[in-house]
């Protein structure tokens, strides 16, 4: 794992490494992968849960009740379920999102595959995932795994991030380019 260091780091990454470890030992990398995919896409979809997560007004054992809640209803169990209740009691249900991308990252490297980043001003389809995977696959010669994100203020486009490389066509930037060419013209 010391290799795997300059992948995470902080808080999110110590909890992110944990549960990878512990993860890789148990055999259980997928379920914990496919229960963090859910997890993240209720949190991604839910401003009440956004609110739980965020808020430091709910106390640990209203959080703790509340996210077991939320857990038993995504059908979020063993490892993943044990693991996101103790963050709570921990009170560190806020860096949650940075945790599920630091776990991906994780994977990503074990798996041997790159992650990237991906923002839209939209959720993106299916097929658009499939062929941006492939696009950036021919790009740098490995499978790539993404991590979406919604930011409508992009207007539309995407903003690429691997590694230290951004690539950004969003809308709002070539606006943003055009307004200086504009004032510098003006």
């Amino acid at each position: 794992m010391a290799s795997e260091n300059h992948i995470v780091s902080g808080v999110a990454g110590r909890y992110a490494t944990a549960l990878f470890e512990l993860g890789l030992e148990e055999k259980a990398l997928e379920q914990i992968e496919s229960d963090l995919n859910r997890f993240g896409e209720a949190l991604d979809a839910v401003e009440d849960l956004q609110r739980l997560v965020k808020s430091p007004m709910f106390s640990a054992e209203e959080q703790g009740r509340a996210l077991g809640a939320v857990l038993d209803e995504l059908e979020v169990e063993g490892i993943t379920k044990n693991f996101l209740l103790l963050v709570s009691k921990n009170r560190r249900l806020f860096a949650t999102p940075d945790m599920i991308r630091a776990f991906r990252a994780l994977l990503a490297a074990h798996r041997g595959e790159m992650s990237a980043t991906v923002t839209a001003a939209a959720k993106l389809t299916d097929t658009q995932v499939t062929a941006l995977k492939q696009a950036l696959k021919a790009a740098l010669g490995k499978d790539v795994m993404l991590d979406q994100q919604v930011d409508p203020s992009l207007i539309g486009g995407l903003m690429v991030k691997v590694g230290s490389r951004m690539i950004d066509s969003s809308l709002r930037t070539k606006l943003t380019s055009l307004k200086h060419a504009m004032k510098e013209v003006g």
